[in-house]
């Protein structure tokens, strides 16, 4: 089966425990081997930046007449849980993820959250095992393949609540972590959007800043009315 998704992704591994390492949710680590260092969290954590890294430069090198403040929020949608998911399931990439009992059967293998995640862990196994050349031949062909270059799916939706607050002046914008649940490796957040302390949208979700974007949206809709 590892042979099937090195052949979707169109990479092959030299070192085929950092692909295994890349597939390895923390659910599985924390039950099968009671070690959360085993997980694919910390090579995520590198594939992200690698991302980011390479669609900022693709972007600043391709978009020359465009403002940084239209670059980020290009940015934004290229590497968003929504965009990231998507490729995940052009590869079948949930298919091979190892997953822990209960994350099995609460449905963890289609959830857009653990597949973005995975995505950039396996960005960032190709760029350990063949270099930042591999890393991003891979994220060519998966996600630049699709640049936003006028409508943009994902907006940032904290940006357009700010400027709309500051259509009026003496406004004062502010976001409270209000509720937080959810075992370690699947935490859910809830936040709160405020304007001179009345609370005007929230939002849930599995960040932080996944959550304040929700909680903005709500307080853009119940602005714009």
């Amino acid at each position: 089966m590892i042979k099937d998704l090195e052949t979707a992704i169109g990479y092959r591994f030299q070192n085929i425990t950092l692909l295994n390492n890349a597939l390895t949710h923390s659910s599985y680590a924390n039950e099968y081997w009671h070690d959360s260092l085993k997980s694919n969290e910390r090579i995520e954590f590198l594939g992200d930046s690698i991302l980011g890294m390479v669609v900022a430069e693709y972007l600043y090198k391709n978009f020359p007449d465009r403002p940084e403040g239209e670059l980020t929020r290009m940015r934004a949608d290229m590497v968003c849980e929504l965009a990231l998911a998507v490729v995940a399931n052009r590869v079948e990439l949930g298919q091979h993820l190892l997953l822990g009992h209960g994350e099995e059967q609460n449905g963890g293998r289609y959830r857009a959250s653990i597949l973005a995640d995975a995505v950039e862990s396996v960005i960032a196994a190709i760029f350990l095992d063949g270099g930042i050349v591999a890393a991003k031949a891979f994220i060519e062909k998966f996600i630049l393949c699709d640049v936003p270059e006028t409508k943009l799916h994902n907006v940032d939706y904290k940006t357009t609540l700010q400027e709309l607050v500051q259509q009026k002046k003496n406004q004062v914008l502010t976001y409270s972590l209000i509720g937080e649940s959810g075992p370690d490796h699947d935490k859910r957040f809830t936040v709160a959007v405020s304007v001179n302390g009345e609370i005007v949208g929230q939002g849930e979700g599995s960040s932080k800043k996944r959550a304040e974007q929700e909680a903005a949206r709500v307080a853009v809709e119940k602005l714009s009315k």
